[in-house]
Protein backbone atom coordinates (compact mmCIF):
# COMPACT_ATOMS: atom_id res chain seq x y z
CA UNK A 1 0.00 0.00 0.00
CA UNK A 2 1.03 3.58 -0.67
CA UNK A 3 2.10 4.99 2.74
CA UNK A 4 1.33 8.68 2.09
CA UNK A 5 -2.44 8.35 2.60
CA UNK A 6 -3.34 8.71 -1.07
CA UNK A 7 -3.95 5.73 -3.31
CA UNK A 8 -2.65 4.59 -6.65
CA UNK A 9 -5.60 3.23 -8.63
CA UNK A 10 -6.07 2.21 -12.22
CA UNK A 11 -7.24 -0.22 -14.85
CA UNK A 12 -6.03 -2.59 -17.52
CA UNK A 13 -8.04 -2.67 -20.74
CA UNK A 14 -7.47 -5.23 -23.48
CA UNK A 15 -9.24 -7.53 -25.95
CA UNK A 16 -9.62 -11.06 -24.56
CA UNK A 17 -9.40 -14.04 -26.91
CA UNK A 18 -12.81 -15.76 -26.70
CA UNK A 19 -12.69 -19.18 -25.09
CA UNK A 20 -8.94 -19.00 -24.32
CA UNK A 21 -9.02 -18.63 -20.55
CA UNK A 22 -5.47 -19.68 -19.80
CA UNK A 23 -4.12 -17.35 -22.46
CA UNK A 24 -6.19 -14.42 -21.17
CA UNK A 25 -5.18 -15.00 -17.56
CA UNK A 26 -1.53 -15.28 -18.52
CA UNK A 27 -1.83 -12.02 -20.41
CA UNK A 28 -3.12 -10.35 -17.26
CA UNK A 29 -0.47 -11.78 -14.96
CA UNK A 30 2.33 -10.75 -17.29
CA UNK A 31 0.86 -7.29 -17.94
CA UNK A 32 0.25 -6.45 -14.27
CA UNK A 33 3.44 -7.86 -12.84
CA UNK A 34 5.45 -5.00 -11.40
CA UNK A 35 2.52 -2.56 -11.44
CA UNK A 36 2.81 -0.13 -8.54
CA UNK A 37 -0.80 0.25 -7.44
CA UNK A 38 -3.13 -0.12 -4.49
CA UNK A 39 -6.21 -1.01 -6.55
CA UNK A 40 -6.56 -2.22 -10.14
CA UNK A 41 -9.69 -3.10 -12.10
CA UNK A 42 -10.03 -5.46 -15.08
CA UNK A 43 -12.88 -5.74 -17.60
CA UNK A 44 -16.07 -7.76 -17.30
CA UNK A 45 -15.74 -11.45 -18.31
CA UNK A 46 -12.05 -10.84 -18.97
CA UNK A 47 -11.07 -14.51 -19.07
CA UNK A 48 -13.77 -15.95 -21.35
CA UNK A 49 -14.84 -13.23 -23.72
CA UNK A 50 -18.41 -12.00 -23.96
CA UNK A 51 -20.45 -14.02 -26.49
CA UNK A 52 -21.65 -17.57 -25.97
CA UNK A 53 -23.65 -19.83 -28.25
CA UNK A 54 -25.68 -21.39 -25.45
CA UNK A 55 -25.79 -21.99 -21.71
CA UNK A 56 -23.84 -25.22 -21.97
CA UNK A 57 -20.87 -23.46 -23.52
CA UNK A 58 -21.04 -20.85 -20.78
CA UNK A 59 -21.20 -23.49 -18.04
CA UNK A 60 -18.07 -25.15 -19.40
CA UNK A 61 -16.23 -21.83 -19.20
CA UNK A 62 -17.56 -20.70 -15.81
CA UNK A 63 -15.68 -21.30 -12.57
CA UNK A 64 -16.52 -21.81 -8.93
CA UNK A 65 -15.20 -19.08 -6.63
CA UNK A 66 -12.74 -19.49 -4.88
CA UNK A 67 -11.78 -22.94 -6.18
CA UNK A 68 -11.37 -22.10 -9.87
CA UNK A 69 -7.96 -21.70 -11.49
CA UNK A 70 -8.53 -18.08 -12.48
CA UNK A 71 -9.25 -17.00 -8.92
CA UNK A 72 -6.25 -18.91 -7.58
CA UNK A 73 -3.86 -17.35 -10.10
CA UNK A 74 -5.13 -13.83 -9.59
CA UNK A 75 -5.13 -14.22 -5.81
CA UNK A 76 -1.47 -15.23 -6.08
CA UNK A 77 -0.80 -12.21 -8.31
CA UNK A 78 -2.50 -9.82 -5.85
CA UNK A 79 -0.46 -11.27 -2.99
CA UNK A 80 2.84 -11.10 -4.87
CA UNK A 81 2.31 -7.57 -6.19
CA UNK A 82 0.57 -6.32 -3.05
CA UNK A 83 -2.43 -4.73 -4.77
CA UNK A 84 -6.19 -5.18 -4.53
CA UNK A 85 -7.62 -6.55 -7.74
CA UNK A 86 -11.17 -6.39 -9.12
CA UNK A 87 -12.12 -8.42 -12.18
CA UNK A 88 -15.16 -9.75 -14.03
CA UNK A 89 -15.69 -13.48 -14.42
CA UNK A 90 -18.34 -16.09 -15.27
CA UNK A 91 -19.11 -17.62 -11.88
CA UNK A 92 -20.80 -21.01 -11.50
CA UNK A 93 -22.85 -22.00 -8.47
CA UNK A 94 -24.79 -25.24 -8.82
CA UNK A 95 -26.68 -25.12 -12.11
CA UNK A 96 -26.57 -21.34 -12.31
CA UNK A 97 -23.98 -19.06 -13.85
CA UNK A 98 -23.61 -15.42 -12.85
CA UNK A 99 -21.88 -12.50 -14.52
CA UNK A 100 -19.80 -11.66 -11.48
CA UNK A 101 -17.14 -9.32 -10.21
CA UNK A 102 -14.53 -10.42 -7.69
CA UNK A 103 -12.44 -8.30 -5.34
CA UNK A 104 -9.37 -10.06 -3.98
CA UNK A 105 -6.94 -8.44 -1.54
CA UNK A 106 -3.20 -9.04 -1.06
CA UNK A 107 -4.09 -11.03 2.06
CA UNK A 108 -6.30 -13.37 0.03
CA UNK A 109 -9.64 -12.09 1.34
CA UNK A 110 -12.29 -11.87 -1.35
CA UNK A 111 -15.80 -10.69 -2.10
CA UNK A 112 -18.12 -11.53 -4.98
CA UNK A 113 -20.76 -9.32 -6.57
CA UNK A 114 -23.23 -10.75 -9.10
CA UNK A 115 -24.46 -8.41 -11.84
CA UNK A 116 -28.01 -7.33 -11.03
CA UNK A 117 -29.00 -5.91 -14.41
CA UNK A 118 -28.34 -8.20 -17.36
CA UNK A 119 -27.98 -6.62 -20.80
CA UNK A 120 -29.72 -7.96 -23.90
CA UNK A 121 -28.46 -11.46 -24.79
CA UNK A 122 -26.93 -11.93 -21.35
CA UNK A 123 -30.47 -12.83 -20.27
CA UNK A 124 -30.20 -15.94 -22.45
CA UNK A 125 -27.13 -17.19 -20.62
CA UNK A 126 -26.78 -15.80 -17.10
CA UNK A 127 -28.89 -15.84 -13.98
CA UNK A 128 -29.57 -12.36 -12.57
CA UNK A 129 -27.56 -11.42 -9.51
CA UNK A 130 -28.93 -12.50 -6.15
CA UNK A 131 -26.59 -10.73 -3.71
CA UNK A 132 -26.94 -7.43 -1.91
CA UNK A 133 -24.78 -4.53 -2.99
CA UNK A 134 -21.86 -4.47 -0.59
CA UNK A 135 -19.13 -2.04 0.43
CA UNK A 136 -15.73 -3.39 1.42
CA UNK A 137 -13.08 -1.66 3.51
CA UNK A 138 -9.68 -2.35 1.91
CA UNK A 139 -7.77 -0.16 4.34
CA UNK A 140 -7.10 2.96 2.29
CA UNK A 141 -10.72 3.28 1.14
CA UNK A 142 -14.13 1.70 1.06
CA UNK A 143 -15.04 0.26 -2.32
CA UNK A 144 -18.10 -1.15 -4.01
CA UNK A 145 -18.56 -3.11 -7.21
CA UNK A 146 -20.97 -2.86 -10.12
CA UNK A 147 -20.76 -4.53 -13.54
CA UNK A 148 -21.25 -2.91 -16.95
CA UNK A 149 -24.99 -2.29 -17.60
CA UNK A 150 -25.56 -1.58 -13.91
CA UNK A 151 -24.43 1.92 -14.89
CA UNK A 152 -27.81 2.83 -16.40
CA UNK A 153 -29.61 2.21 -13.11
CA UNK A 154 -28.67 5.15 -10.85
CA UNK A 155 -29.90 3.22 -7.83
CA UNK A 156 -26.82 0.99 -7.93
CA UNK A 157 -24.26 3.76 -7.55
CA UNK A 158 -26.51 5.59 -5.07
CA UNK A 159 -26.91 2.56 -2.80
CA UNK A 160 -23.17 1.92 -2.84
CA UNK A 161 -22.53 5.56 -1.99
CA UNK A 162 -25.12 5.54 0.80
CA UNK A 163 -23.40 2.47 2.23
CA UNK A 164 -20.13 4.39 2.35
CA UNK A 165 -18.33 3.55 -0.90
CA UNK A 166 -15.61 6.04 -1.80
CA UNK A 167 -14.62 4.20 -4.98
CA UNK A 168 -16.90 2.27 -7.34
CA UNK A 169 -15.09 -0.44 -9.30
CA UNK A 170 -16.82 -1.02 -12.62
CA UNK A 171 -15.68 -3.95 -14.79
CA UNK A 172 -17.37 -3.54 -18.17
CA UNK A 173 -17.82 -4.78 -21.74
CA UNK A 174 -19.38 -1.59 -23.07
CA UNK A 175 -20.79 -1.38 -26.58
CA UNK A 176 -22.86 1.81 -26.25
CA UNK A 177 -21.05 5.07 -26.85
CA UNK A 178 -22.33 7.12 -23.93
CA UNK A 179 -21.69 5.04 -20.81
CA UNK A 180 -18.37 6.69 -20.06
CA UNK A 181 -20.14 10.06 -20.02
CA UNK A 182 -22.92 8.66 -17.81
CA UNK A 183 -20.37 7.48 -15.25
CA UNK A 184 -19.29 11.09 -14.86
CA UNK A 185 -22.85 11.85 -13.77
CA UNK A 186 -22.88 8.86 -11.40
CA UNK A 187 -19.75 10.28 -9.75
CA UNK A 188 -21.06 13.84 -9.48
CA UNK A 189 -24.48 12.92 -8.11
CA UNK A 190 -22.91 10.68 -5.44
CA UNK A 191 -19.54 12.37 -4.90
CA UNK A 192 -17.58 9.15 -5.44
CA UNK A 193 -14.64 7.99 -7.52
CA UNK A 194 -15.29 5.44 -10.26
CA UNK A 195 -12.89 3.15 -12.08
CA UNK A 196 -14.42 1.82 -15.29
CA UNK A 197 -12.33 -0.95 -16.86
CA UNK A 198 -13.72 -1.62 -20.31
CA UNK A 199 -12.48 -3.98 -23.00
CA UNK A 200 -11.62 -3.39 -26.64
CA UNK A 201 -11.95 -5.33 -29.89
CA UNK A 202 -14.88 -7.15 -31.46
CA UNK A 203 -16.51 -10.56 -31.08
CA UNK A 204 -18.68 -12.41 -33.56
CA UNK A 205 -20.71 -15.59 -33.05
CA UNK A 206 -23.16 -16.69 -35.75
CA UNK A 207 -25.58 -13.79 -36.33
CA UNK A 208 -24.24 -11.62 -33.50
CA UNK A 209 -21.33 -9.22 -33.73
CA UNK A 210 -20.41 -6.72 -31.04
CA UNK A 211 -17.76 -4.01 -30.97
CA UNK A 212 -16.45 -2.75 -27.64
CA UNK A 213 -15.64 0.88 -27.00
CA UNK A 214 -12.57 0.83 -24.74
CA UNK A 215 -12.02 4.28 -23.22
CA UNK A 216 -11.52 2.94 -19.70
CA UNK A 217 -11.32 5.76 -17.20
CA UNK A 218 -10.96 7.00 -13.64
CA UNK A 219 -13.39 9.76 -12.64
CA UNK A 220 -13.32 11.98 -9.53
CA UNK A 221 -16.22 12.98 -7.26
CA UNK A 222 -16.26 16.33 -9.09
CA UNK A 223 -16.67 14.63 -12.48
CA UNK A 224 -13.12 15.15 -13.71
CA UNK A 225 -11.67 12.38 -15.86
CA UNK A 226 -8.22 11.84 -14.39
CA UNK A 227 -7.09 9.26 -16.91
CA UNK A 228 -8.72 7.63 -19.94
CA UNK A 229 -7.52 5.07 -22.46
CA UNK A 230 -8.32 5.20 -26.15
CA UNK A 231 -10.79 2.90 -27.86
CA UNK A 232 -8.31 0.42 -29.28
CA UNK A 233 -5.03 -0.15 -27.48
CA UNK A 234 -4.14 -2.48 -24.63
CA UNK A 235 -3.61 -0.03 -21.80
CA UNK A 236 -2.45 -0.12 -18.19
CA UNK A 237 -3.03 3.27 -16.57
CA UNK A 238 -2.54 4.22 -12.92
CA UNK A 239 -3.18 7.53 -11.20
CA UNK A 240 -3.08 9.00 -7.69
CA UNK A 241 -6.29 9.84 -5.87
CA UNK A 242 -7.26 11.01 -2.41
CA UNK A 243 -10.22 8.78 -1.49
CA UNK A 244 -11.14 11.10 1.38
CA UNK A 245 -12.47 13.58 -1.16
CA UNK A 246 -15.42 11.22 -1.54
CA UNK A 247 -16.38 11.76 2.09
CA UNK A 248 -17.50 15.32 1.43
CA UNK A 249 -21.11 15.23 0.21
CA UNK A 250 -21.63 18.99 0.39
CA UNK A 251 -22.53 20.37 -3.02
CA UNK A 252 -22.72 23.91 -1.67
CA UNK A 253 -22.54 25.29 1.86
CA UNK A 254 -26.32 24.79 2.06
CA UNK A 255 -26.70 21.58 0.04
CA UNK A 256 -25.79 18.08 1.17
CA UNK A 257 -26.35 15.42 -1.48
CA UNK A 258 -27.68 12.86 0.96
CA UNK A 259 -29.22 14.95 3.74
CA UNK A 260 -31.24 17.03 1.27
CA UNK A 261 -33.01 14.02 -0.21
CA UNK A 262 -36.80 14.14 0.24
CA UNK A 263 -37.27 10.41 0.67
CA UNK A 264 -40.81 10.76 2.01
CA UNK A 265 -41.86 11.80 -1.50
CA UNK A 266 -39.82 9.18 -3.32
CA UNK A 267 -42.01 6.41 -1.89
CA UNK A 268 -45.39 7.77 -2.87
CA UNK A 269 -47.63 7.04 -5.82
CA UNK A 270 -46.38 4.35 -8.18
CA UNK A 271 -42.74 4.60 -7.12
CA UNK A 272 -41.02 1.51 -5.78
Amino acid sequence: MNPNGNMKVGFFQFSPVPGRKEENVERITSSLRGALADLLVLPELFSTGYLFENKEELKRSAEIIPDGPTFLKLADLAAEEKFNLVYGIAEREGDEVFNSSVLVTPAGDFWVYRKLHLFNREKLWFSPGNKELEVIDIGKAKVGMMVCFDWIFPEVARILALKGAQIICHPANLILTYCQHAMITRCVENRVFAITANRTGTEERKETKVAFTGRSQVVTPQGDVLIQADGVEDTLRITDIDPNLALDKNFTSRNHLFDDRRTEFYRKGNLC
